[in-house]
């Protein structure tokens, strides 16, 4: 057995410690293997009734209160379901059980075996003959403290714990004593679960691709690099799924879908994390406008499946997910917004525009960089409520077909929520011929000063010339529908454990 101490002084814990040392002292095991849990908190409360036989359960949690007076003590147990109440009686546990009481404290996990009753306030209660210490916590929790209005009988909880950094970086503290944040990632869970049977019900098939590629693509992203030694081999975190999954359907799969992590070494902010997870999906034999019918019915489906209504509430907006979806096209996005029409205004004129929406922009190299860039300082905070752009600009979408018609244009849609981009889809573009012209043109742009440029795929070329048919894509950012569905306003706030600037020490 492992005897040394956390390397601290400070006197919670060498107090904690010695509680520690005395129930080994004492013959009980502080750190169990396990316990036979018959019910959860809540369970057990719906379990109960006045009247009937007593029911018997056995619980185990933190416990998140303790009262201690004389020979009875009430304490709070909390597990995932949330609190119940336990009573425990000298005359019941005997003395020295009893005793041991004292080497408790909040944050220790226990189990506990009872009976069920209500108490004289009506709260139902274990009343304890049997508990057992799973995990003695050695640093304590900053637990808050719960005050009760004296007229309205509201109970407010004021925590200790409020520096953002440090729940961030601590999210297992963060989840210990915030509740609502645990109810996110239940929120988060079923969002996934909701896409997953939709997408299987109608046929898609789910399949893992390589998170480590010898050359990243599928979007305009900077990756991160690192080397597999045995091979002597540069390789790359994934920035999309998209040319694995086209390469399935060249395979012969005709709908599959990947949920999955994805890697880009670009900035951080409300709606962007290096880390995140995407949906992506490919069905052969659509085009963008079957995607965007799909999408009406899919994203319908998963909100009223998670929050049991198509209006949601974001910050200070009660989105509607009611289809169909506004549609505005790219070029009239900018000219309503920006005042320019994105083929005639000149690459000096886009530039100054620029400067003039967002003067802290450094000036981008490349005409669609300053595209890019425009739509998302003067036209994306605009998008509130769902809404299709549709029809962008060929140079800002190297893998979609041509508009039928136009080709200038790229067959491609987004849809946008809260200001921000959730959905991006295209008619797969399926000709090699075209596609090895698009990529040399973006290995130009990358030579011109565009990091972000794809990189020339020969394999994935390779893929296409055996053929591959029609394809509809669509990839939709999991951790923006989850701050979307759960209103948080942070990409942060979603996920478990985001990136984090380290931890200063000393």
């Amino acid at each position: 057995m492992n005897t040394s101490t956390p390397p601290t002084t400070d006197r919670l814990v060498r107090d904690r410690l010695a509680k520690l040392e005395a129930l080994r002292r004492a013959g009980v095991e502080p750190y169990a293997y396990r316990f036979p849990v018959t019910h959860r908190a809540v369970e057990a409360k719906t379990a109960f009734r006045d009247e009937g036989p007593a029911i018997r359960v056995a619980l185990a949690g933190r416990l998140v209160g303790l009262r201690r007076m004389g020979r009875s003590t009430f304490a709070h147990l909390a597990d995932q379901s949330g609190r119940i109440q336990l009573y425990f009686q000298i005359d019941r546990l005997g003395v020295d059980t009893y005793e041991r009481l004292e080497l408790l404290d909040l944050g220790d996990w226990i189990g506990v075996e009872g009976e069920l009753f209500r108490t004289k306030t009506g709260e139902i209660t274990v009343r304890v003959d049997r508990y057992e210490v799973l995990a003695k916590s050695l640093r304590p929790l900053p637990i808050g403290k719960e005050e009760v209005d004296p007229v309205t009988g509201e109970r407010r909880v004021h925590y200790e714990f409020s520096d953002r950094e440090a729940r961030l970086r601590l999210r297992y503290v963060d989840l210990a004593v915030h509740p609502e944040v645990r109810e996110v990632f239940l929120r988060r869970t079923a969002i996934v679960r909701a896409l997953r049977e939709f997408l299987d019900s109608h046929g898609f098939v789910e399949v893992e691709t390589p998170i480590l590629q010898p050359l990243y693509g599928g979007a305009r992203a900077r990756p991160f690099v690192t080397h597999l030694h045995t091979l002597d081999l540069p390789l790359y975190l994934r920035i999309a799924d998209e040319l694995y999954l086209k390469r399935l359907i060249v395979g012969g799969f005709e709908r599959v879908y990947e949920i999955g992590k994805d890697f880009r070494n670009e900035g951080m902010d409300r709606s962007h994390n290096p880390e995140f997870t995407m949906l992506e999906f490919y069905a052969a034999y659509w085009d963008y406008e079957d995607v965007l019918a799909f999408t009406e019915r899919l994203l319908p489906f998963v909100v009223e499946r998670v929050t049991g209504s198509l209006r949601v509430p974001f910050g200070e907006h009660w989105l509607d997910f009611t289809p169909p979806y506004a549609r505005l096209s790219y070029d009239e996005a900018l000219r309503r917004w920006v005042g320019v029409d994105p083929r005639q205004a000149s690459l000096e004129d886009l530039r100054q525009r620029l400067a003039e929406v967002d003067p802290d922009a450094p000036p981008p190299a490349t005409r669609p960089e300053v595209l890019d860039a425009l739509f998302k300082a003067a036209v994306e905070p605009h998008l509130v409520q769902p809404t299709v752009i549709l029809d962008h600009p060929r140079a800002l979408t190297p893998l979609a077909k041509p508009k039928r018609g136009d080709p200038w244009l790229a067959e491609r849609f987004e849809l946008f929520v809260a200001g921000m981009e959730l959905i991006n889809a295209y008619s797969e573009l399926n000709d090699p011929i075209d596609q090895r012209a698009r990529f040399e043109e973006q290995a130009r742009a990358r030579a011109a000063g565009d990091e972000e440029a794809h990189a020339i795929d020969e394999d994935f070329l390779r893929a296409l010339e055996f053929g591959m048919p029609p394809t509809g894509g669509f990839g939709m950012g999991v951790d923006r529908l989850t701050m979307i569905l759960a209103n948080q306003a942070s990409i942060r706030d979603v996920i478990l454990f985001p990136t984090v600037r380290p931890e200063r020490h000393g």
